[in-house]
């Protein structure tokens, strides 16, 4: 990455010692650092701390949301919280860069480079931003993409397994995680998960709804959305949210626990902005209501298995696939997980990328034997239509793994394709 700089007698910055030439200042990094190092000749450099003073972003107060799922919407939660009470909060992550209500800048990695994350927040304080909210994936931990950030709040929202392609186990996924909460930084924890992480008790506060926590759920439906009574110290409120699900009560939770450690307000005042967040695309998404069809990003057996439980109470009917050239041994257990809880269940091609579709469906059909209801079809469209056809009164379908993805990647060529026009496309929604 190079960037206009135009400081310190140097026209550019850039990460890349590729394009190193006298005009161009280098910001070493720990990613970078042994590149740097095979250079005849070390020219000037500067760190990511360095950069942060030069560039004034010490006054920002930078939040970081780490877990296996529910980063995007605990973000996108606390970025939408502070907004409606007249902060001025800035959002990096999936879904990429907010500010002003505006986004700046279009889908990304989910932590770039520590280049990119101080080009964004110089952009964002430069427009008055005081907060940067950002999601923190395990990748951008153990690659030290965070390094020289000062968080001011850490979020934990959940560890199971993930990206085990990358870490090798769920003990070294859990052992990275672990080590954002290492330090002394005020943390929020979920109670209800703790145990999947080591951290720092130091300045930590909790939230949860079965377990004791600081902030604490009495009382909760999920009837019509989700409506709770919480308690943190002496305070009680209450909230209402039009998103659907177990867990999205968790994942706000999170965000009104966040947003109370930040600005200190009392805690009904956060609870009377929560209605005005509906959610994030492709997450939890409510694509039409009667019948009632939602779109998720459910791509692992946690997810699915998180997602399904959520909405137990009705009878499921769920469409999913597993990605190509990825963890291939979570493919049974996405199976197993949704022959847990669904009573119809479509497999179908997710990404599959290089390999052969009907292969990634056997893989996850072997979590599936002696399960009745099952149809395995390899075309999406198809399976979508053929779960909608048969999708009874008090069905609910769930469609799982692309979200808000506008393609499918085949062979090295992504096809336009959207879930959710999908169905609105064979329910005729305009």
């Amino acid at each position: 990455m190079k960037l206009d700089f135009n400081q310190k007698g140097y026209a550019f910055l850039s990460d890349d010692t590729n394009v190193l030439d006298a005009r161009t200042l280098f910001l070493k990094t720990v990613q970078n650092t042994h590149y740097y190092e095979k250079l005849d000749s070390k020219p000037p450099c500067i760190t990511p701390a360095e950069l942060m003073l030069l560039w004034g972003l010490e006054k920002m107060k930078v939040v970081g949301v780490t877990g296996t799922n529910g980063k995007t919407t605990v973000t996108a939660a606390i970025y939408s919280f502070l907004l409606d009470l007249d902060e001025k909060p800035a959002l990096q992550g999936t879904r990429g860069l907010f500010a002003q209500e505006k986004r700046i800048e279009a889908k990304s990695m989910t932590t770039p480079s520590i280049l990119e994350t101080l080009h964004n927040m110089k952009q964002t304080s430069d427009l008055g931003c005081n907060y940067f909210i950002m999601e923190v994936s395990s990748h951008a931990i153990d690659q030290k993409r965070i390094e020289g950030l000062k968080f001011a709040l850490k979020v934990h929202t959940n560890v199971t397994s993930d990206h085990l392609d990358y870490h090798g186990t769920v003990e070294e996924y859990r052992r990275v995680k672990s080590l954002f909460f290492a330090d002394e930084t005020p943390k929020i924890l979920n109670k209800d998960d703790i145990n999947h992480i080591t951290y720092n008790p130091k300045n930590a506060q909790s939230y949860g709804v079965d377990e004791p926590a600081t902030f604490k759920v009495q009382a909760f439906s999920l009837l019509h959305g989700i409506t709770a009574g919480i308690k943190h110290m002496q305070e009680e409120a209450t909230f209402h949210s039009p998103m659907v699900g177990l867990f999205n009560l968790f994942n706000l939770m999170a965000a009104i626990g966040s947003v109370q450690m930040l600005t200190k307000r009392p805690i009904q005042e956060i609870c009377d902005v929560v209605e005005n967040f509906a959610g994030v695309a492709g997450r939890m998404e409510v694509v039409s209501r009667d019948p009632l069809v939602i779109v998720d990003f459910a791509h692992t057996d946690d997810g699915i298995h998180v997602v399904l439980e959520s909405m137990k109470d009705r009878d499921i009917s769920v469409v999913f696939g597993a990605g190509g050239n990825r963890d291939k041994g979570k493919r049974p257990r996405m199976g197993a997980a949704a022959g847990r809880y669904a009573n119809k269940i479509y497999v179908t091609s997710d990404n599959p990328r290089d390999e052969v579709p009907e292969q990634i469906l056997e893989d996850i059909l072997v979590g599936l034997v002696g399960k009745e209801n099952v149809t395995a079809c390899p075309d999406r469209k198809l399976a979508i239509k053929m779960a909608l056809d048969a999708l009874e009164k008090n069905e609910v379908l769930l469609i799982l793994g692309k979200g808000d993805e506008d393609y499918q990647e085949i062979k090295g060529v992504k096809y336009p394709f959207d879930d959710r026009e999908v169905v609105r496309g064979l329910l005729d929604i305009q």
